[in-house]
């Protein structure tokens, strides 16, 4: 069933599961050393027949506590600049290319904060990655965020150069022509001075990937 030689994730990822089956393995994964402190797996959630993925980076605060990807402020805003790009969040599926929450406390408080994944963990959880990439066998791919991008390109992609442009020449071995387009992850707009710019900018950014069904 699993493939039990490979390090990370892969030994935890069971050979021609469904959606279903491979939410079930996620949950027990200890593929890198992430699960330690998070509450759970995170695992994308969606249509199974959805012609669009949107790749988020990890869980946050409110992911990790609810269990799924994109309930927090973060996916409000999300869910807004997907309307007005055009693409229906009911039928798109959304993952998070590392499915375990990385955070630290704040001294003496229980205040979770937010800490980007490293390479080695970026690697470690790609395999879960590729496996919902086989099974949706999606049209488009949508990177929210540098390391969404990452887990795609590798660690070399910088999304501030490669945003907003179809792209197809990945680290996944898709060989179906997936599109791939990067932007920025939907938490810089609420962190931005300028909200109104960088929300334009991530509204842009979707358009391309509507443009991309057509």
């Amino acid at each position: 069933m699993a493939r039990s030689s490979a390090p990370g994730a892969e030994k935890f990822v069971p050979d021609g599961a469904d959606l279903e089956q491979l939410r079930q393995a996620a949950a027990i994964c200890q593929g890198c050393d992430l699960y330690r402190a998070a509450t759970q797996t995170v695992f994308g959630t969606g249509d199974p027949d959805a012609r669009v993925v949107l790749l988020g980076e990890q869980p946050g605060d409110q992911e990790d506590r609810q269990g799924r990807p994109f309930v927090g402020p973060a996916g409000r805003v999300l869910d807004r600049a997907l309307a007005e790009a055009g693409i229906d969040r009911e039928v798109t599926y959304v993952t998070n290319a590392v499915k375990h929450f990385k955070f630290e406390r704040v001294e003496g408080g229980k205040r979770r904060i937010h800490q980007s994944p490293n390479r080695t963990e970026i690697v470690a959880c790609r395999p879960w990655l590729v496996a919902e990439l086989d099974f949706l066998e999606p049209e488009v791919l949508v990177c929210l965020g540098a390391t969404a991008g990452k887990a795609v390109f590798g660690h070399s992609f910088k999304v501030t150069a490669q945003r907003g442009v179809p792209m197809t020449n990945t680290e996944l071995n898709d060989p179906g022509g997936l599109v791939v387009v990067a932007t920025i992850h939907p938490s810089a707009v609420l962190r931005s001075r300028d909200r109104d710019e960088m929300y334009a900018g991530l509204v842009s950014d979707l358009r391309v990937a509507a443009d991309a069904l057509a």
